[in-house]
């Protein structure tokens, strides 16, 4: 059980995408690694532009609540606004970009319970990992170790989806490997250490985090990239929700994408040469 202590849910008002809204898959491999492919639904009223400024900035970001209950004026960090109640903090450490943002090289901390008000704390992360790409298509992040490589990457990649010349929104895909590639029994020993608090259940629960993180976006970032300007300013308060109604009907966005990336980690000789391929993934 961990020790972190959760801050009190944030009821915003919000209409939280369902699960029903993305398409899921665990890809399980016989060194003891796995892939995990997640698709989420469009985006709406949001750009990559938008997106890729939060990445830059969401762990330095501090935000004044209005009308939020239990925080009535209270500034909080940011990234209380990215869920109501599973999020606790996120920090930046070591070689920052201009004026202590995020960028490869750098580290991020991270502190957060899977699905909180259904499992309390039975499903925590507290770490730090390595940001290894913050560019305006995606993010990732991850754990390298010496010798044996990469350990775990958490890949994300955004793009905005136009349609007879309308911006429609963004397709928005996240894909992570846990695991060492090698075949040999040290490799396939040490997968079972790296693996072993990744199980089914912490994954499924993950599921349900992500579908309503992501879909948040909808909810809270048009309104805060409003305000980039004065970001020792930010503010947020439920009638400031940008999101169209309908979350609750959405379906992911781009299943062809989906159907060819975990073909591809079936397949795959090596999952991180394969989640590193097709640059922006073909979208």
């Amino acid at each position: 059980m961990s020790d972190l202590t959760m801050p009190t849910p944030r009821n915003y008002g919000w209409v939280l995408k369902p699960t029903s809204s993305t398409q899921f898959e665990i890809i399980n491999r016989d060194n003891g690694q796995f892939c995990v492919v997640l698709n989420h639904a469009l985006l709406r009223g949001v750009t990559a532009e938008m997106i890729h400024w939060w990445f830059l900035n969401f762990p330095n970001l501090r935000v004044r609540l209005r009308d939020v209950p239990q925080y009535e004026g209270s500034t909080v960090p940011g990234y209380l606004l990215w869920h109501p109640s599973d999020h606790i903090n996120a920090t930046l450490s070591g070689s920052l970009g201009p004026g202590g943002t995020s960028r490869a090289g750098a580290s991020i901390g991270i502190q957060e319970a899977m699905q909180y008000e259904r499992y309390g704390l039975t499903y925590p992360v507290d770490t730090t990992l390595k940001i290894l790409y913050c560019e305006p298509d995606g993010w990732s992040m991850g754990k390298v170790l010496p010798i044996m490589g990469k350990a775990m990457v958490l890949s994300i990649r955004y793009q905005d989806v136009v349609r007879d010349g309308v911006h429609m929104g963004v397709h928005y895909h996240y894909e992570i490997v846990v695991g060492v590639s090698g075949r040999d029994p040290v490799s396939k020993a040490l997968n079972r250490k790296i693996t072993g608090d990744y199980t089914t259940d912490f994954f499924s629960a993950w599921h349900t985090h992500n579908a309503i993180e992501v879909g948040t976006f909808e909810n809270f970032l048009p309104a805060l990239w409003a305000q980039r300007s004065k970001p020792d300013d930010l503010q947020y308060g439920p009638d400031m929700n940008a999101a169209p109604d309908g979350a609750l009907s959405q379906t992911a966005q781009g299943p062809d994408l989906f159907a060819r990336r975990t073909a591809g980690y079936r397949s795959a000789r090596n999952p991180y040469e394969h989640q590193n391929a097709e640059g922006s993934l073909a979208f």
